[in-house]
């Protein structure tokens, strides 16, 4: 005997919901497998976008190795050399005939301006008329009027310390000689907030204020600064 008509409704019924809710689930799996999908996708196109980036700043930050040894610079340079003092002491520190190798160290200093590189160029504290050695791999800077006992031979960066006597300078004794700016707000003639990184990590420190030591590291980063500090390595010797 067939079930009764109210019976057969309420499994119709119940087939109806069960079908529902199968339908339900299943837009539900299909959603979230899409958003997964999206979420993935979004990973990998950040993932990408860092991986370009930090390889663009690496190639960007420097070019071929110069003849200490160290990357030349890239980017125009941040002032001239030749604004550097004329002779006359500066902050104590004389310019002499010869230099003074009592006390020899090296420092890297960068400076980025909104991202883009900034050279320091070769002959900052070595008043003209300046001798240039010209070599395969760029020009040094080998005699001068004289030298002032911080200043560079290359423009990869590399201040040369070369004291008659031991004695901690400073940036700021260093942007004195080549009278330019230096302060939280300004390097040369760059103006904007300036984050410090010293040996890849970031300070707080006013960039006046920073001690040459050897092998220090710095990086200026005026305006907006870099994701990631400039590895720099000393080669044997330097």
């Amino acid at each position: 005997m067939a079930p009764p008509k109210s019976t057969r409704s309420a499994r119709a019924a119940r087939r109806s919901i069960h079908k529902l809710g199968q339908d339900r689930r299943t837009r539900r799996r299909r959603r979230t497998s899409r958003a997964v999908t999206i979420l993935a996708a979004a990973a990998v196109a950040v993932t990408v976008f860092l991986t370009w980036l930090l390889t663009h700043h690496a190639a960007s930050s420097a070019s071929s190795v110069g003849p200490e040894g160290v990357a030349i610079g890239a980017g125009s340079p941040l002032a001239s050399p030749d604004a550097t003092a004329s002779g006359q002491p500066v902050d104590g520190i004389s310019c002499l005939n010869g230099e003074q190798v009592a006390y020899h160290i090296h420092i890297h200093l960068a400076v980025f301006v909104n991202g883009h590189p900034r050279q320091i160029p070769a002959g900052v504290g070595i008043v003209p008329p300046r001798q240039v050695q010209t070599t395969p791999v760029g020009a040094f800077i080998n005699n001068g009027a004289c030298f002032y006992w911080l200043h560079t031979h290359a423009a990869d960066g590399i201040i040369h310390v070369e004291s008659p006597t031991v004695k901690v300078y400073t940036l700021g004794n260093f942007f004195d000689i080549w009278q330019q700016q230096l302060g939280r707000d300004r390097v040369g003639p760059a103006r904007a907030p300036v984050t410090v990184f010293l040996n890849g990590h970031r300070d707080n420190v006013d960039p006046r204020s920073i001690p040459l030591t050897a092998h220090q590291v710095i990086e200026l980063d005026v305006g907006t600064p870099l994701i990631q500090p400039r590895a720099v390595a000393f080669p044997p010797g330097l």
